[in-house]
């Protein structure tokens, strides 16, 4: 599972806000609902968030592990 509390701590420390990235950017806000509920995104908007922010794609997101499918 990939849980993106990074992204939002990276955007305050970069100062971009959720609505940049909607006018600026042109994010659209069903992409940041996903981001928010950490819903899957596409690897082109991790790019395009890497790019806006200068980053890496370490900054923007985390893998949790699902320990709930055990062998």
């Amino acid at each position: 599972m990939f849980n993106y509390k990074p992204l939002w701590e990276t955007m305050a420390r970069k100062g971009i806000t959720q609505y940049q990235l909607i006018k600026e950017h042109h994010f659209s806000t069903g992409t940041l609902d996903a981001l928010r509920k950490n819903r899957s995104i596409t690897a082109c908007t991790i790019e395009k968030l890497c790019l806006i922010l200068d980053c890496t794609p370490n900054d923007i997101m985390q893998v949790i592990k699902d320990d709930l499918k055990k062998d």
